[in-house]
């Protein structure tokens, strides 16, 4: 049996069915998903998996199915692994399983025989060295296994300990295989970990429609390659996360595409475009990678210009319609397209009826407007990933979901290759798809809000007339003239998103009318607590605290009306005059600078040596305003106590 001195056990107090159902479960996680536990993993294969008896000679046909390499010569070795795995008891049956751990390096991936003993509650993990059709052996030194046991006396005190058959011979090499003390103090942890949790999985497995290998092998090569990306980034998004992501995302669909046209008998590579590219760089690697493509997004990015004229990007607003159909293209990418997600299925389908699609949804949109969940029995996410899947469906598509390995919440794709129904049965189908578009529109009772079809009609000749530069194959049968017949089968109540991106965040609204809220919300939370400071010499008034609805009520309806054209509205002024206000659960009041961390006195020396950026730019709002005046000294308060204190911020570079 394995060596005891290598042993580490952590115990869980649980129920006899409990224990045992989670055990399995975490086994189940690091046997198919061993890149959860160690990072330095890209994922595992599973190869085989088989039934044997449990003894030394039920074993030993499964090896030879499994492993027709395995040398024979070290008989005496290999007995002593089996009667490791089986103990000293016989009968009872196995179950034998082939996998394959890859690495996310370009380290060489290894094969590793996992038996399962459920009777025994015991999984042996055997590395396997060399070609198993060929030569091959166990690798001794690094066998370890898992086992659930009962304490004696104690019901519900179970005991998951981890063994090293060769302790002293352990060959780490920091990656498929990191230190003992990463076995007993990481993973065994984790596996205590997930056996005791109950959590209901509502997603597919990463990377579950493509190889692992392949993946992990492409991938690597195009961070390499695009890795520059990161240091030349010009946009103010995180450079790191979208250059990473995107090489993801084109990875996926490189390898995809790669099964698809071995599958087929295919020999050029799909065609594709992206709608709502965004930054263009997902169409700008799938073109360096020998597909051709597009892509098209409402607004121009600063980084389009450096990908070179190889790189199609066409800044252009998008309405669903017989406008905008592509015919021509085998695959339509929808990545974080959001007012457009509902309507890529139904753009693949009506382009023809080899198209297929891609879509990574992340904001929630139906197709008039924002999406609401109609059940809550899920979670928002989930519940629209299933909508998204519906819509893919009812437009004659066998939908298949995959989870991505992108640095992102949402990175639950769907993808439609395959119809559902024969070709001569289109007519038929874009029936129901007009009907079912027709029902989300009007169920919802969004109809109330809808923009007239003749202001829809305009605006849709507006946006094909934005799209003039467009190339003539790109867009099928687009003319500045608008179809009104088009919306019978369309949308009447779609809008595109604006080419200009309207900031809403409150720091628009003009000065003036942003002071006046301030002070009128100041005025009402000092008067909250007017009574117990009236008699108090010295005290400062820090007044009470309003349920933000009240503050609401203060203001007049002009106001109201001004802020609801906001993103958060009251809230984001009151959080954004973060001097004056703190907002907490719900409730507004007055931030009590005298509570807050004191500003450290500079030395003289010290203050010449900062920018002026580092001096006070604002006047101090209590200093002006409250009654009591600012609770802090001046030189302690970081804002100006009267315009003499107020330093202007440098607006070029300073001299060096």
């Amino acid at each position: 049996m394995m060596s005891a001195a290598a042993a580490a056990a952590l115990e869980k107090r649980l129920e006899a069915g409990a224990a045992e159902a989670g055990f399995w479960a975490a086994l189940d996680v690091w046997t198919l998903k061993p890149q959860v536990a160690n990072r330095r993993l890209s994922g595992c294969r599973l190869e085989a998996e088989r039934e044997a008896h449990c003894s030394a000679a039920g074993l030993r046909p499964v090896l030879a199915e499994l492993l027709p390499g395995l040398r024979r010569e070290s008989g005496g070795e290999l007995d002593e692994i089996l009667l490791a795995v089986v103990g000293e008891r016989a009968g009872g049956r196995l179950k034998v399983m082939l996998r394959t751990v890859i690495p996310k390096t370009q380290a060489e991936s290894c094969k590793e025989l996992v038996f399962q003993d459920f009777e025994n509650n015991t999984a042996t993990f055997i590395p396997v060295e060399g070609h198993i059709a060929t030569s091959c052996t166990f690798k001794k030194s690094n066998i370890y296994s898992f086992k659930l046991r009962q304490i004696e006396g104690d019901e519900l005190l179970w005991v998951i300990s981890v063994s090293i058959l060769c302790p002293e011979e352990w060959v780490a090499d920091g990656i498929l295989y990191p230190k003992t003390a990463w076995l007993t103090d990481v993973l065994l942890t984790k596996i205590v970990k997930w056996s005791t949790e109950n959590k209901k999985s509502y997603f597919k497995s990463t990377l579950s429609l493509i190889s692992v290998e392949k993946y992990s092998k492409c991938y690597h090569r195009l961070k390499s390659k695009y890795k520059e990306m990161v240091k030349i980034w010009p946009e103010v998004t995180n450079p790191e996360k979208f250059v990473y992501e995107d090489v993801a995302i084109a990875t996926y669909l490189l390898v995809l595409w790669e099964d698809e046209r071995a599958e087929k008998g295919l020999t050029a590579k799909q065609s594709f475009i992206d709608l709502g590219c965004g930054n263009g760089l997902l169409v700008h690697i799938l073109i360096n990678e020998g597909h051709p493509g597009r892509g098209i997004d409402v607004r121009k990015r600063r980084i389009w210009d450096m990908y070179g004229p190889q790189t199609c990007l066409k800044e252009c607003a998008i309405t669903p319609s017989d406008d905008f159909l592509f015919p021509d293209v085998d695959w339509i990418i929808g990545n974080h397209s959001d007012e457009l997600t509902p309507w890529i299925p139904v753009v693949a389908a009506r382009s023809s009826y080899s198209c297929r699609y891609f879509v990574l949804p992340c904001c929630f949109f139906d197709f008039y407007g924002k999406y609401c969940r109609r059940q809550t029995k899920s979670t928002q996410y989930r519940a629209y990933l299933d909508f998204i899947t519906e819509v893919g469906s009812i437009c004659g598509f066998k939908v298949e979901e995959d989870c991505l390995r992108i640095p992102s919440t949402k990175r639950v794709c769907l993808i439609g290759n395959q119809r559902t129904y024969s070709a001569s049965g289109e007519e038929r189908l874009d029936e129901e798809r007009t009907q079912y578009i027709r029902e989300r529109y009007s169920c919802t009772g969004a109809n109330t809000n809808c923009i007239e079809v003749k202001d829809t009609a305009s605006q849709f000749a507006h946006n094909i007339a934005d799209c003039s530069n467009v190339d003539d194959g790109m867009v099928q049968g687009t003319s500045g003239e608008a179809d009104f017949s088009v919306f019978n089968k369309w949308f009447a109540g779609f809008k595109p998103r604006e080419k200009v991106e309207k900031v809403r965040n409150c720091a628009a609204l003009p000065r003036d009318f942003i002071d006046d809220i301030v002070l009128q919300v100041a005025k009402a939370l000092l008067k909250t607590n007017q009574d117990n400071c009236e008699d108090s010499t010295g005290y400062w008034n820090k007044g009470g605290s309003l349920p933000l609805k009240n503050v609401a009520d203060l203001l007049d309806c002009d106001m109201l009306q001004k802020l609801k054209k906001e993103c958060g509205g009251l809230k984001t002024l009151l959080r954004n005059n973060y001097q004056v206000f703190e907002v907490f659960h719900g409730n507004v009041q007055i931030r009590d600078w005298s509570k807050e961390k004191q500003t450290k006195t500079m030395s003289s020396d010290a203050k010449r040596k900062l920018p002026s950026e580092a001096f006070k730019t604002r006047l101090c709002w209590f200093f002006l305003n409250h009654p009591d005046g600012c609770p802090r000294a001046a030189e302690k308060c970081p804002f100006a106590h009267g315009i003499e204190e107020v330093r202007p911020r440098a607006n070029g570079k300073k001299n060096i």
